[in-house]
């Protein structure tokens, strides 16, 4: 089976070799998304609390495109510039997945693209 590229303008597009997003067998890969503007491809806020809320409205926007919602969200992987933003990034993140939220794991890294604060990236089933 062949794979198909997913592409929005709704979300940031690439800064690299790489596509917003690839589904696969009726799996939704969605690439790690930062803060940036869609139209305007800038960082925005200042706050972690601010960039959490700009990757998760980067990253609903993607699934949309693929033709799925947060609700069909397997798996996240968190990116922190800094771990003791955990706390402030996960009640952001919380408000996305209240109800059966999909299995997860943080990560400190020591920098991250643009110098955000935070990247999300995740993993979607596509409905039947």
């Amino acid at each position: 089976m062949k794979k198909t590229i997913v592409t929005t303008d709704k979300a940031p597009s690439a800064i690299g070799p790489y596509s917003q997003a690839v589904i696969h067998n009726g799996m939704v890969y969605v690439s790690g998304q930062i803060a940036l503007d869609p139209e305007s491809m800038e960082v925005v806020g200042d706050s972690v609390e601010e960039q959490a809320l700009q990757v998760m409205k980067n990253l609903s926007a993607v699934l949309k495109a693929a033709g799925c919602s947060l609700e069909d969200v397997l798996k996240c992987t968190l990116y922190l510039a800094d771990m003791g933003d955990f706390q402030k990034v996960n009640s952001i993140y919380g408000r996305y997945f209240q109800e059966d939220p999909p299995a997860r794991e943080a990560v400190a890294v020591k920098t991250l693209p643009k110098n955000v604060q935070v990247e999300i990236s995740c993993f979607a089933a596509l409905s039947e």
